[in-house]
């Protein structure tokens, strides 16, 4: 079968490689020179399925106002438009207790069995980028964060997540580094299952594995159109003319629905915007051993082999790329005050990505009410998390397989109606 896949971040190459060991005919179509090069160029690093949580819960919208009142705020609104509104309305329907336990049961759901794909793909071809395995430690600066915990761990106990709630000496332990920051923190929450890895260097790696596979990579090539004749896709329109094949994957993240709204299908994906500096280790002893998620800043720090990588910030600002230097002093500041000396951020560099986020956190993985056509994009933060579960079901899919895990609330369908109401913002 000639499977055509429309981005080649780390969802679309993850799943042209999955698809090609599945013994398909592989086309990767993207407009930049390179794999990896939007969103997965430099997240913060972290592969966290036991982090996996949807933004909308209980409480986030009066945290949202502290949030934006804060001196380096974690959320940041540029402008108003009708799509950001919509979003923002949907996301707020899902500030409750119950759907929050229900959209990070259906996260974990995928993390969790990505986790697995992911250390199979990893014995079975050897890729290596800078990855580690010390687990994600949740570190709570106050004692309402601490407490406030028992919620994710109910659903991490009701999944089987393994866990931790550790105090200031039990962060320590994990941490060595904290020591010197002791007074900043009262407790953390560890998941020791979590994982961390350069995921552009994966990406890159893997397309060139995915190439030798037979997969044929068509970058700085602009995508046009979807066309559809008779109710199934009938090829791609690109700037390099018509790609056709028996199964279409739209793996564009923050553009997806750019492409998709021409047909009918409105998915409910809005770019919020995520920022992250890499800073060279200056202090071994000083930095952290793997991800350290601070909750009251929302920064998550990761040390990706002779590198710290702070990623954090959701800007809601449409698909600019513009970068402002408020945001990177957020960064800073964070680094500087839980691992001071540790990096040299006068040699650091800053970046941004947009991710696509959904109002209930969950990604759109699988088929659409157009016959031919799959979906694999909204991941939001979790794309690195979430890229080799993700190939694994929608290879399955298209391969006329059943899927190993439950894709209940997975797919456009749980939004009950062959298209989500109408989100897509434009380019900027």
């Amino acid at each position: 079968m000639k499977v055509v896949v429309l981005g080649s971040g780390v969802i679309g190459v993850t799943t042209a490689h999955q698809l090609a060991l599945a013994g398909h005919e592989v086309t990767v179509v993207d407009r930049q020179p390179g794999a990896g090069l939007e969103t997965s160029y430099a997240n913060a690093g972290e592969v966290s399925p036991g982090y996996s949580a949807p933004w909308a819960g209980p409480g986030v919208p009066a945290k949202a106002v502290k949030w934006l009142l804060m001196h380096h705020r974690p959320l940041v609104i540029r402008h108003l438009d009708a799509a950001m509104i919509r979003w923002c309305l949907a996301m707020l329907r899902n500030c409750t207790a119950r759907r929050y336990a229900v959209n990070k049961a259906r996260m974990l759901r995928l993390a969790e069995y990505s986790r697995d794909c992911l250390r199979e793909l990893r014995d079975t071809t050897g890729i290596r980028y800078d990855e580690r395995m010390r687990g994600t430690l949740q570190l709570f600066r106050t004692r309402t964060q601490y407490e406030g915990s028992s919620g994710d761990i109910a659903v991490l106990v009701q999944s089987g997540v393994d866990h931790a709630l550790l105090d200031r000496a039990g962060c320590i332990a994990r941490e060595p580094a904290l020591a010197q920051v002791a007074d900043k923190f009262v407790g953390g929450l560890l998941l020791p299952g979590d994982e961390t890895g350069d995921c552009h260097l994966f990406t890159q790696r893997l397309a060139a594995i995915a190439a030798e596979r037979g997969v044929t990579f068509r970058h700085g090539t602009p995508i046009h159109r979807i066309v559809v004749e008779g109710g199934t896709v009938a090829g791609v329109d690109t700037s390099a003319g018509r790609f056709t094949g028996d199964a279409y994957v739209v793996a564009l993240g923050s553009y997806s629905p750019l492409l998709l709204a021409p047909l009918g299908i409105r998915i409910p994906v809005y770019p919020v915007k995520g920022y992250s500096i890499t800073v060279p280790i200056a202090d071994a002893a000083g930095a952290p051993e793997s991800t350290v998620m601070d909750e009251s800043h929302k920064v998550a720090v990761t040390r990706l082999g002779d590198r710290i990588r702070a990623g954090g910030t959701a800007e809601l600002a449409g698909y600019t790329l513009q970068l402002h230097e408020a945001r990177r002093r957020t960064l800073e500041h964070v680094v500087s005050d839980l691992f001071p000396g540790g990096g040299d951020l006068s040699r650091g560099t800053f970046w941004c990505g947009l991710r696509p986020m959904t109002p209930d956190g969950t990604p759109l993985v699988g088929p659409t009410p157009i016959a031919r056509l799959h979906l694999a994009t909204g991941h939001g933060t979790l794309g690195w998390t979430m890229a080799a579960g993700t190939a694994r079901v929608v290879t399955d899919v298209v391969s006329g397989r059943q899927p190993e895990i439950d894709l209940e609330g997975l797919t456009l369908s749980r939004y009950g109606r062959s298209s989500a109401p109408a989100i897509a913002a434009r380019a900027a």
